[in-house]
């Protein structure tokens, strides 16, 4: 319950226009909760109904994908893009292809995007899309016909000034250049209308390292304002697929010993420190499981079940796999191993009842739509890239997204203190990212 009857009002608005998606219902109340201060000194973003609005997606795009496997047999899944807000820019966000994906779970991730977008300080706006399309164990052939179908209709709501896609679970690099080259196909445009491309047809240097990268360089600006580091610290990161990699190549190149990685069965544990180039052999070369592990290090355990990653004692827990995966339990375990912080990579991976464990004991802890925001950064400057037909190296787009992820951890803070509430990076992140978005549609009247 909210203080404000408003919000709660707008609250019980949201769950009744939108039943059965819990994870949008929770996504919305995290940032109304956190806004209750700026509306009490800004009454103006009420009368103008922003809230109501804000809530609401400008567009909802749904539709069946029909493609054909291998045997000749016809599958139909579900496609989905919501584009949800574009205040300050074009509708930005990525496309999940997994089994869970439905209408709520697009909205919750979109409506997240607003804000995520928003703290990076570029020009793009808030939208997500997906299929509940599981890539696992089909054949490229197969992927191809999928991502070809999915893109038949997608194309007609998308270009580089409108829509901007990205890969998110289940889209990489291959599904990227399938849905690429359909888009190509059917418009004879050769724009930067998805990003996370190949280098060798638009793509940006930086940009697969970008996500797991920027959560490291928020979490070292988090640890350094409290006058600490990455440095000698033990590092536990749950997934295994890019974000995971990369936040754990950057973790050990800041002085950090990463020990356990997970996937979707279980998790393995190497107290000396995890070979990043087996990881990456496993899971990019040979799209293998996590497990595949101790094919390369006998040394290593590994148990099943991916939720026991948490019980593993560290300094710093990187969250990299998937929404709600500390749950209140999981969260406890942490504080009592002496955890000092928390940073989010993947989308909204704690439980409400989690955050207020860690908040409760004090510890670091970096929310999603901050800490995870270096993937869709580094997304709007390949953006940028494409429209000037430049590339960058790899220096300048790492300098860029560092300073990004600086800046968002310093907007955050100062949010939160100017709000009284002094260190809650949680509050100062959507009252940041609101307050942009939230000015842009005041200045542009009833839309």
């Amino acid at each position: 319950m909210f203080k404000s009857q408003y919000l709660n009002e707008l609250m019980e608005t949201v769950i009744k226009r939108n039943p059965g998606e819990p994870e949008f219902h929770q996504a919305v109340r995290e940032v109304l909760e956190s806004l209750e201060p700026v509306i009490e000194q800004s009454p103006e973003y009420v009368t103008s109904g922003v809230l109501e609005r804000l809530v609401e997606p400008e567009r909802i795009i749904k539709f069946r994908v029909p493609w054909m496997t291998d045997d000749g047999k016809v599958m139909v899944n579900r496609g989905f893009r919501i584009q949800f807000n574009s205040a300050i820019g074009p509708y930005k966000g990525g496309l999940r292809f997994h089994p869970s994906v439905y209408e709520g779970i697009i909205k919750f991730l979109g409506f997240e995007q607003i804000f995520k977008n928003s703290l990076t300080g570029l020009p793009i706006g808030g939208g997500k899309g997906g299929s509940d399309f599981d890539p696992k164990g089909k054949s490229d052939a197969e992927v191809m016909r999928f991502c070809q179908s999915y893109m038949t209709e997608l194309y007609k709501y998308i270009s580089a000034d409108v829509d901007v896609p990205a890969g998110d679970i289940g889209v990489g690099a291959r599904e990227i250049g399938y849905l690429y080259g359909q888009y190509k196909r059917i418009t004879n445009l050769y724009e930067g209308v998805l990003t996370g491309k190949g280098l060798t047809y638009g793509g940006s240097l930086g940009r697969k390292q970008a996500t797991g990268y920027g959560l490291c360089y928020f979490t070292d600006a988090m640890l350094k304002a409290q006058g600490n580091s990455f440095e000698n610290k033990t590092v536990v990161i749950s997934g295994s697929g890019n974000v995971a990699i990369y936040a754990c190549e950057k973790a050990t190149q800041l002085g950090a010993k990463v020990i356990a990685l997970s996937d979707s069965n279980g998790y393995i544990v190497d107290r000396n420190g995890i070979d990043l180039a087996a990881v990456k052999e496993i899971k990019e070369v040979k799209r293998g499981r996590i497990k595949d592990y101790l094919e390369y290090h006998s040394e290593a355990t590994y148990a099943e079940g991916c939720s026991g990653i948490w019980t593993v004692k560290c300094d710093i827990a990187l969250p990299c796999a998937t929404q709600n995966e500390i749950n209140e339990e999981s969260a406890k375990a942490l504080v009592q191993n002496g955890v000092m912080a928390v940073a989010e990579g993947a989308n909204m991976p704690s439980t409400p009842e989690a955050i207020a464990v860690f908040q409760g004991a004090g510890i670091l802890f970096g929310p999603a739509k901050a800490a995870n925001a270096g993937g869709v950064a580094t997304s709007a400057l390949e953006m940028t890239q494409n429209s000037e037909r430049l590339s960058w190296t790899f220096e300048e787009v790492d300098a860029k997204l560092h300073g990004i992820m600086n800046n968002i951890y310093n907007n955050a803070s100062a949010a939160a203190e100017k709000y009284g509430m002094a260190g809650n990076l949680v509050a100062g992140a959507n009252i940041a990212g609101f307050l942009k978005v939230a000015d842009a549609m005041l200045s542009q009247g009833v839309v």
